[in-house]
C-alpha cells in the first residue's frame, strides 16, 4: 500500500514518534511525504520515503495529484488544530480529495493508529480491488 504522511510543524515530533512505534507496519509499505516530514521520518526509521516538495512550496499539490490519480491508499495528516496557518486551505484540499476518491484519512494520532492497525490486519485490502 502507498501511505502518505504529512504533519504540521507542531506535530512533526509526534509524527516521528508515531513512525518509530509503527516502523514494523510502515516498513512493509511504500511511504510518501512532503519534504520536511519525509526527511524527518527517514532520519528516525531508516525507511526510504518518496519525498515531494515541502508542503507550502507545492508538496501538498503534488500529493493531491497522486490522490486524484488513485496512487495513494492511505493518508496520515497530523494537523495542529490550535494554530492557524496561512496554508490552512491545504488541509481542506487534502481532506476533500480523500473524501471524493475514497482514501482513508487520519488527522490525529488516534485515527492514525486505528488505520495502521487495520492495514496490518488486512482491513484495507479493498483498496487493491478499488484500483
Amino acid at each position: 500500500m502507498n501511505i502518505a504522511m504529512i504533519a504540521h510543524d507542531a506535530k512533526k515530533v509526534l509524527l516521528q514518534n508515531f513512525c518509530i512505534a509503527y516502523r514494523g507496519i510502515l516498513s512493509k509499505n511504500e511511504l510518501y511525504a512532503t519534504g520536511t516530514s519525509g526527511r524527518l521520518i527517514e532520519e528516525v526509521t531508516n525507511i526510504n520515503v518518496h519525498k515531494y516538495l515541502t508542503g507550502h512550496l507545492g508538496g501538498i499539490q503534488q500529493l493531491g495529484s497522486q490522490i486524484e490519480h488513485n496512487n495513494i491508499d492511505l493518508v496520515i495528516f497530523l494537523v495542529d488544530p490550535l494554530t492557524r496557518k496561512s496554508h490552512e486551505p491545504d488541509v481542506d484540499i487534502i481532506s476533500q480529495l480523500c473524501d471524493v476518491h475514497n482514501i482513508p484519512l487520519a488527522t490525529n494520532l488516534a485515527s492514525a493508529e486505528m488505520l495502521l492497525k487495520g492495514l496490518d490486519r488486512g482491513d484495507l485490502s479493498w483498496r487493491e480491488i478499488f484500483k
